[in-house]
């Protein structure tokens, strides 16, 4: 079923919208969540509980993308399980992806304190879009979609030592970047 299709069915408040978007978009959802929490049972939760959440926010809000929405969506829940579950712990999984990325962002003041997240998002979807279309999706393979080192590496035929050569050139070249335009 075509996504403007489902997002009607939203609309129509018709039960057959959870379903169908289930269907279409949830086993994607389910790898990103599994990704983020290494517990299926977690990822379910959180699959489920973004869909609840599309039911509430189509309508009044209609995406252009359904799929970028819904998993957004479903990556925030994750996000949100993992602090919860994670609040005393240190360096699992999922931290070691983000003081590798925290690596670029560091500066003495935050860089959302200086400007707003969205200039901030914004310097970073320029600087993805000027990178080779292979290093974009190790990037964001690994900091969006959650992927280890193995798995980008497996899914792009090369060596695990390569896949981390280059995110660590990446994020060097990233944070230079950010530098250039005064945001760290």
């Amino acid at each position: 079923m075509q996504d403007e299709m489902i997002i009607e069915l939203f609309c129509e408040r018709s039960e057959h919208a959870i379903s169908e978007l289930s269907a279409k978009y949830g086993r994607m959802a389910q790898s990103i969540c599994s990704n983020i929490l290494k517990n299926s049972s977690d990822a379910e939760e959180c699959v489920n509980d973004s869909l609840f959440t599309m039911w509430n926010l189509i309508p009044p809000n209609k995406p252009m993308s359904l799929r970028a929405y819904f998993i957004n969506v479903a990556r925030n829940k994750a996000l949100d399980r993992y602090r919860y579950n994670s609040t005393p712990k240190r360096n699992s999984y999922y931290d070691i992806a983000l003081d590798e990325l925290e690596e670029c962002l560091n500066s003495p003041a935050s860089p959302v304190s200086e400007v707003e997240e969205g200039e901030l998002s914004d310097a970073i979807n320029k600087f993805l879009g000027s990178i080779k279309k292979e290093d974009r999706v190790m990037f964001v393979s690994r900091y969006f979609l959650s992927e280890s080192t193995v798995a980008i590496a497996q899914k792009m035929n090369l060596k695990e030592s390569a896949v981390r050569l280059r995110l660590h050139r990446t994020r060097n070249r990233l944070r230079k970047f950010l530098e250039k335009e005064n945001l760290i």
